[in-house]
């Protein structure tokens, strides 16, 4: 797959369970700290999204765990987007680093509520759609 942004960051040792692996809850953290990164580098800011009216909210997440990465592992959350609808489709692969050895796969479902009802966004359809 073809990815339009990466964020790198690393795992803190109090993401990681008794096991020494990060706890599976934390991979969420990541994609989403991720996407609003990459949201950012677009000029779309969800507080002034909020002001204007408009919420995007995840309406789904399906993650497929394939490697663990550990404490002080760095990693690289690789995004790609599509629309289907009114939905916004994020694929986002965690790889960990140097071995770029994959460690997750999600697919997390958007959505916008716009003045109170679902809809089409223009400021993300403008802003995020070669999808």
């Amino acid at each position: 797959m073809e990815y339009i942004y990466e964020h790198k960051d690393k795992v803190r040792d109090y993401e990681c369970d008794l096991q020494g692996i990060v706890n599976n809850a934390n991979y969420q953290h990541y994609t989403e700290h991720a996407r609003h990164e990459f949201l950012l580098t677009r000029d779309i800011s969800f507080a002034e999204l909020h002001e204007q009216g408009i919420d995007c909210v995840v309406s789904g997440i399906e993650m497929r765990f394939k490697a663990p990465l550990k404490s002080r592992d760095e990693y690289v959350v690789r995004i790609n987007v599509r629309k289907e609808g009114i939905r916004y489709i994020f694929l986002q692969d965690i790889y960990r680093l140097p071995d770029n050895k994959l460690c997750l796969k999600a697919k997390v479902e958007a959505v916008c509520v716009v003045n109170g009802k679902l809809g089409d966004c223009d400021i993300l359809e403008r802003s995020l759609c070669n999808c």
